[in-house]
This record gives structure tokens, C-alpha cells and sequence, in this order.
């Protein structure tokens, strides 16, 4: 069976425009990434995509995607990649963020998440690191986060 967040990613992109949707639905649930206006563009178990462009309201001074935006993306696809692969049984967490910003990013920028180590069911918790990379139009790497999630089983709902 998969992941509820997967199951309804699957649903909605049979609809035109269903990425946008997707990604409406889920900065909806969590408000605050729709700063960004990002568009999710794959998810499947163990990975997702994401993209943003560029905008005056994301950008810096310099005239460049604000390092935070691209923060905001890593969390993004790393959280939704995490929630879309995880068995029911288990729960996650963001814990950290090591960032590195390797060039000037500027357009359509692509985000792609992965886990570092295989995502499975335990009965304790553990530390689950993501990559994300951040690429530009050229394929360019202009930004790498390595994101510290803690991942643990759920409580258990008898009483």
C-alpha cells in the first residue's frame, strides 16, 4: 500500500495541471513553503523533484534566488520525498540543514531529493540523512543541502 501523501500525488496528476494542484494542496497543509510558489514535478518512493522560478519576491539584492528560497525548496522536496516513501507505521522530523551554495542561481530551478540510506520500518528511531541538489536551466549545481531528518514509529493508538 502506498504512502497516503503518494496515493494522492498519484490521484492528482491524471488532471490537467494536476503538478500545480499537487502542489497547491500541499502548501496548503503546510503554509509557509507557498513563499516560494514551488511546483512538485515527480514523486515516487524515494524521490522527488520540485522547481521554482525566479521572481522579485524570492530574490536578493544581487539580483540571484535568495539562498532561503533555496532552503525552503531543499526542506520542500526532502519532507514531501520523506512523508511519499515512509511505511504508515513511521512518523518524521526535520532536524537540520547543511547547506552549500555552489554558484549564482538564477531561473528555473530544479530540485531533486533523495535518501542517503534506505527508508524503512523500525521500532526505534533513527537518523534518516536527504540530499538535495539544486540545479539551474543548464543543469549547473548552484546548491546542495544534506537534510538531517529523524524518522520514528508512531505512538501506538490503544486506550
Amino acid at each position: 500500500m502506498a504512502a497516503p501523501l503518494l496515493s494522492l500525488y498519484r490521484r492528482f496528476i491524471r488532471w490537467p495541471a494536476g503538478n500545480w494542484l499537487f502542489s497547491r494542496a500541499v502548501c496548503f497543509k503546510a503554509p509557509y513553503f507557498a513563499s516560494i510558489s514551488p511546483t512538485i514535478t515527480r514523486l515516487e518512493p524515494g524521490r522527488c523533484e520540485g522547481v521554482i522560478r525566479q521572481r522579485r519576491r524570492i530574490s536578493n539584492h544581487i539580483g540571484t534566488v535568495h539562498a532561503i528560497a533555496m532552503c525552503n525548496l531543499a526542506e520542500l522536496v526532502a519532507g514531501v520525498m520523506v512523508d511519499a516513501t515512509l511505511p504508515v507505521d513511521m512518523r518524521w522530523i526535520p532536524k537540520g540543514m547543511e547547506v552549500k551554495y555552489q554558484a549564482k542561481a538564477l531561473g528555473v530551478l530544479k530540485a531533486v531529493a533523495t535518501p542517503a540510506l534506505p527508508i524503512v520500518s523500525a521500532t526505534a528511531g533513527y537518523d534518516l540523512p536527504v540530499e538535495v541538489s539544486v540545479t539551474d536551466a543548464a543543469g549547473n549545481e548552484v546548491f546542495h543541502a544534506t537534510i538531517a531528518m529523524w524518522v520514528s514509529p508512531r505512538p501506538s493508538r490503544t486506550g
